[in-house]
């Protein structure tokens, strides 16, 4: 019973940091399945539901903005992972964890696999779930704030969205504590 484990969300400057944890079933395998980055949006969504049908168990968790301003961005992911592990309704012997930083969980060993998104079946659903579920609650506030443009740039910090902070302020759902502007740079002549 291996549990993977990853985030997403984590170099955003609005939402939350979504984390998610799943159990495959033995023998689960699916050519398409990689590294959420790796894949289209098409391919994730489509991934989505097929991880949901075919996994043992999984859990999602979304960290708010405020949590991660206030316990800081990496112990915000950590746990998030920790929460979706809590979802669980198998207790896993072993966890995989995407990435180089992870606090213990329980009694249970971990492994912290740099790149594991791309390596481990586990991981790379865990980060398919992430990735599926987070982009899915950014496109939901877009409507409440839709100058920002979070369908498409989904909290990323892409030129349009600087330049919306820059006009219209910033809203609940960004990240406080993140440098969200660039400072500007001034010669004195």
């Amino acid at each position: 019973m291996e549990a993977g484990t990853d985030e997403a969300g984590r170099g955003c400057l609005a939402g939350p940091v979504t984390a998610a944890a799943v159990i495959l079933k033995e023998g689960f395998s699916n050519t398409l399945l990689n590294d959420s980055k790796q894949l289209s949006e098409q391919k994730r969504n489509l991934l989505r539901p097929i991880i949901e049908e075919s996994a043992l168990c999984y859990g999602v968790v979304h960290v708010s903005p405020a949590e991660i301003d206030e316990i800081n961005i990496l112990n915000a992911s950590i746990k998030g992972m920790h929460l979706a592990i809590d979802q669980l309704t198998t207790i896993p012997e072993f966890i995989s964890v995407d990435g180089n930083k992870f606090k213990p969980y329980k009694e249970i060993t971990h492994a912290c696999i740099i790149k594991g998104d791309g390596r481990y079946m586990n991981i790379a659903a865990a980060s398919v779930l992430a990735k599926t579920y987070r982009d899915a609650y950014m496109e939901q506030i877009h409507e409440e704030y839709p100058m920002y443009n979070w369908k498409k740039n989904k909290g990323y910090p892409t030129k349009e969205h600087r330049e919306a902070i820059k006009k219209y302020g910033v809203t609940k759902y960004h990240r406080t504590s993140f440098k969200l502007l660039p400072e500007q740079l001034k010669l004195a002549l």
